[in-house]
């Protein structure tokens, strides 16, 4: 069995739904960060940074989403990545660390800044520069992204998912999305899978926060 470890909404988001799109057995183990469950000892020994989402499947443990990602893909749906040693691999592959590095790094600077780093190490005044480095980004993706279809065509892959959660996260943290980016954004959200994983892990988290 694959278990997912997180919140809802944070990078395992972009995990739970690759699961639900691959259609494989897993469960999801909601982390209550308010009660510093991602700092005890059980957790830690998964993950010594503390951070998510972790990915156990069966004994063996893997961090950092984009790998979950690769790994998941690999594993359990070859079809969410193009053929190794083509072209399409290497522009999958320079999307992957495009949205990673690029994209979604000012956004988690706004993210450490406002609620994850302890409050004495927070500054607000990087905010600025955080969204200036966000929307060259942006402007580089938006210059890229296609109109219609995926990233790669008429085949989803799982950059698809990554960058759609990352221009969700963009979303919630008010940074604005420019057009072809906001309406690719748009119809990777439609997806049943999407919508499933949603109410899937916020009914977990829910329940475990009432008991």
């Amino acid at each position: 069995m694959i278990t997912l470890y997180g919140t809802p909404v944070s990078r395992a988001l972009r995990i739970s739904w690759l699961l639900e799109e691959l259609g494989v057995a897993w469960q999801f183990q909601f982390l209550d960060f308010a009660k510093g469950e991602n700092r005890s000892d059980w957790f830690l020994a998964l993950n010594p940074s503390g951070k998510m989402p972790v990915l156990k499947d069966g004994d063996f443990v893997l961090t950092e989403s984009a790998a979950i990602m690769q790994y998941l893909a690999e594993n359990y749906g070859a079809d969410w990545l193009p053929a190794r040693g083509t072209q399409a691999s290497a522009l999958h592959a320079q999307w992957v660390s495009f949205i990673t590095c690029e994209l979604e790094q000012p956004l988690w600077t706004i993210g450490k800044h406002k609620f994850a780093l302890p409050e004495p190490q927070r500054l607000p005044a990087i905010f600025p520069t955080a969204k200036w480095e966000f929307d060259k980004a942006a402007a580089i993706a938006e210059s890229w992204v296609p109109a219609h279809g995926y990233l790669l065509g008429e085949q989803i892959t799982l950059a698809d998912l990554l960058l759609a959660h990352t221009l969700m996260w963009a979303t919630r943290f008010e940074q604005t999305i420019p057009s072809k980016l906001a309406a690719y954004r748009d119809r990777l959200a439609k997806r049943p899978a999407l919508q499933a994983v949603l109410a899937k892990t916020q009914a977990i988290a829910d329940a475990a926060q009432a008991s």
